[in-house]
């Protein structure tokens, strides 16, 4: 029967899903010629906003705060709704084409208008605040489960995340890392259920969810630096000896220093490839569900309504599929980024402890 159930619920997140990547793309037909701009969609949607798309209404935002810093020094702050209709506010409007396209202007007299300053709470930002907080909510249930009834075994949702937990440190963190698990595993975890959490929001069309974070190359970008900073900022003296002279043939080293370049490139291409993976898969997943559907709009106006109509049920049935299995790719994308993240850090401790071992013995 629970089976039944969850299969019945995943269904219904699913179709929703789809309708509302539906509802997205008939909000989005250019007026003149009722034609569906793909290339308009497909960006939006997967683009930062200074507004969160009302649930079962895409026409309507939910405003956001715009904190902004102009040409003069002065700051303003307002919501969002009082531009984002291609009204102009304080002097400021959301540039609707330009270098500056989609972004908040000061109208200074040129084609383009002034950038300012942008510390506005865009949707990203939002999207963001909601995954660190469902994180420490998630994270502080199990805390207080085991602050009240002490190590008895916890129930549902709650064993369901220690389960999680479990996993992650004790088949992955603690074998790669040894000695050091404990030390690093705040952050590992964190890490994990942080860039679960933003991936599974981030399949949801309606609010909290919609927000492409880990879609989106600046926040990937961000926690792969984090990862690249506690990498070299604790990394032991044999990891940077191993950098800089490393063990091969002086040939190599002397007089053209090909491996020590080699290896200080590689500082760099890791966290290059943590910001990269997580970014490409879960872009790219969103990008095809989003294709799929507007398939049927774009059949629909080349051809005929029956055509459309035969390739919805092809295209939605796809799309539902790509939505589940991207939601199958949002656990392995965490965890691989995690696993990952653990690889390197212990890399920077690994000569370390051979070097010990080599003395103890």
């Amino acid at each position: 029967m629970k089976k039944v159930i969850t299969t019945i619920v995943v269904l219904v997140l699913a179709a929703l899903m789809a309708w509302g990547f539906i509802e997205n793309a008939r909000h989005h037909k250019d007026e003149a010629n009722h034609e569906v701009n793909a290339k308009e969609i497909i960006f939006e949607h997967l683009g930062d906003a200074y507004g969160w798309e009302v649930p079962f209404n895409h026409g309507r935002r939910i405003p956001l705060p715009i904190i902004v810093r102009d040409k003069d020094g002065g700051w303003h702050a307002f919501l969002s709704s009082r531009i984002t209709g291609g009204e102009t506010y304080e002097g400021f409007k959301i540039a609707a084409e330009g270098a500056h396209k989609g972004k908040v202007v000061q109208d200074d007299g040129t084609a383009d208008g002034y950038r300012p300053w942008d510390f506005s709470i865009t949707k990203n930002v939002a999207g963001i605040m909601i995954a660190a907080l469902l994180v420490v909510l998630m994270m502080f249930s199990v805390r207080k489960w085991y602050r009240r009834y002490g190590m008895k075994a916890p129930r549902k949702g709650t064993a369901f995340l220690e389960l999680i937990v479990d996993f992650v440190y004790t088949d992955t963190i603690r074998p790669i890392m040894g000695r050091d698990a404990k030390k690093y595993a705040p952050y590992l975890l964190t890490a994990f259920f942080f860039i679960l959490t933003m991936n599974l929001l981030g399949l949801i069309v309606i609010f909290p969810g919609g927000a492409n974070l880990t879609g989106n190359l600046a926040v990937t970008m961000v926690l792969a630096l984090i990862t690249f900073a506690i990498t070299n900022l604790t990394g032991t003296k044999h990891y940077w000896k191993d950098i800089f002279w490393p063990d091969v043939p002086v040939a190599l080293k002397c007089p053209v220093p090909m491996m020590p370049i080699i290896e200080f490139l590689g500082i760099f291409t890791k966290p290059l490839a943590l910001m990269v993976r997580l970014f490409a898969n879960m872009l790219g997943g969103h990008m095809v569900v989003i294709v799929l559907i507007l398939l049927t709009f774009i059949f629909t106006e080349k051809f005929s309504l029956g055509v459309g109509i035969g390739t919805s049920v092809v295209s939605v049935a796809l799309a539902l599929f790509m939505l589940v299995l991207d939601t199958l790719i949002s656990f392995i994308q965490a965890y691989v980024f995690t696993l990952l993240s653990t690889i390197f850090i212990n890399m920077a401790h690994l000569h370390e402890e051979k070097h010990e071992e080599i003395a103890e013995a």
